[in-house]
Formats: C-alpha cells, structure tokens, sequence
C-alpha cells in the first residue's frame, strides 16, 4: 500500500514538473548608463545574465552576476566594483516577479506589453518593482525586453561627493533576453 501511494506521488510529481513550460537563458543582456553631458561616459553591459520565464503563469526570474559588467574604462569598472556596488560583498543582482495578466497563447511575432510586478535585490538591498515589458516570438524563441530607471540611492549605492556631479541621478537599464524552451 505504501509502495504503491509513493509510486503515485512520484508519478503525479513528475507530470506536474514537465507539464510547467519554461523559457530560459544565460546569455541575457543588460546595459546601464548613468552618463551626464559633458563628462566621461558611464556606461557598462553584462551579457552573460541568466533568466527564465514560466509561460504557464507568467513568473519571470533574472540573475546578474555584478562583476559581468564591462565598461570602456577599466579603472571605472574597477571602481564601480570595489567602491560602488561592493560586487565582492553583492556579487549578484536579481529580479523575482510575475507578468501580469499573462496568457502565452497571446505571444506573436509582433510585440506585447504586460507589466512586469516584483521585487528587485541589488547590493543586498530588495524592493519593489514594476516595469513594462516587451515579448515577442522569434523563430522558436521568446524576445523579452525591457528599458527603466534605478536609484542608487534606494539600494544604499553611496556616490563620493567628489564624482557626484558625474554619475546621472538615475540608472537607466536595458534588458533584453531571448528564451528558449
């Protein structure tokens, strides 16, 4: 009897794990850039950024490893990870959170926007977040993307006085992900 109820729940276990339609990758792409006019460029991508998406209830996770981040400047990414994002204290940034209202049936060849709703962690800090977000079906794949803003200042990044007038207030970041099954 027992043997039999574990084989069962096994089996029931199992169905439910492949009957969950994921999309992944871990060649997701992430630029930043938090130049003011007049100064040098602040500016870096990471394109090596993990994702994966539940197309059967929309939950989407993203992971960055900070130190993916490449800039023109080596010194400047150098800073930016020993002074800025303390990336050997915070080593990863990640999103955690759900498309609204999503319904994979309704992916096409041409773009649809949901709102993208969770939580966002960077430099051990955590908050909500919101976002649009682009999907679309290219050949087998699924395209996310998605562009907004970040304050440093929300995640306790502190900007020395002295580089302050330098670095934009706000971050403004693109992702771009293509998925596959």
């Amino acid at each position: 009897m027992k043997l039999t109820l574990f084989i069962a729940i096994c089996v029931f276990v199992s169905t439910v794990g492949m009957a969950q339609n994921k999309y992944g990758s871990k060649t997701g792409t992430i630029n930043f850039e938090a130049s003011v006019p007049s100064f040098e460029e602040v500016k870096a991508v990471n394109e090596n950024v993990s994702a994966i998406l539940n197309a059967d209830n929309g939950e989407f996770v993203s992971l960055a490893l900070v130190k993916g981040f490449r800039f023109k400047v080596a010194l400047m990414e150098e800073h930016f990870n020993e002074n800025y994002i303390e990336s050997s204290k915070f080593p990863k940034a990640i999103f955690k959170g759900k498309l609204q209202d999503f319904d994979f049936s309704e992916v096409s060849e041409t773009n649809s926007e949901y709102i993208l709703k969770g939580t966002i962690t960077i430099h051990g800090v955590t908050e909500p977040f919101e976002t649009s977000v682009k999907i679309k079906k290219v050949n087998e794949k699924i395209e996310l993307q998605t562009e907004f803003g970040l304050n440093p200042d929300k995640f306790n990044i502190k900007i020395p006085k002295i580089v302050s007038n330098k670095i934009a207030n706000e971050v403004f970041v693109k992702a771009i992900y293509s998925l596959s099954n």
